[in-house]
């Protein structure tokens, strides 16, 4: 059985993968820099959008996800990617995968872990 330090680096590793090829889309719109932010101490990922669209400013997180409990949780989403069903093309069984953004019983339906 595969020990916990070496499931949460390959998760560290996929998680980051993952988002630095989403963070290679820059938007159409407006003068937009993506960032992408890694706290591998406290295993928080995201993706944030900045600049300015016309004479509005942008500031918002595109995705979140975070390693809690040997699980992947996705906490958000604002983009048309399936986040899950990539993690699980990379390796990370469903049950690894918590869609954080659903409310527990309506995780219970689905085909992921439930927390």
């Amino acid at each position: 059985m595969e020990n916990l330090t070496d499931k949460l680096i390959s998760y560290q590793q996929i998680v980051q993968q993952l988002l630095m090829g989403y963070a290679q889309n820059k938007p159409a719109y407006g003068d937009i820099e993506v960032e992408t932010i890694f706290d591998t101490q406290r295993n928080h990922y995201q993706i944030m959008h900045l600049g300015w669209q016309h004479k509005r400013w942008i500031h918002q997180c595109v995705m979140h996800l975070d390693i809690r409990n040997e699980k992947v949780w996705i906490f958000y989403n604002s983009t048309e990617h399936d986040i899950a069903a990539d993690l699980v093309n990379l390796g990370v069984p469903k049950q690894d995968i918590v869609l954080g953004f659903h409310p527990p019983f309506m995780r219970e339906l689905s085909d992921y872990g439930v927390g």
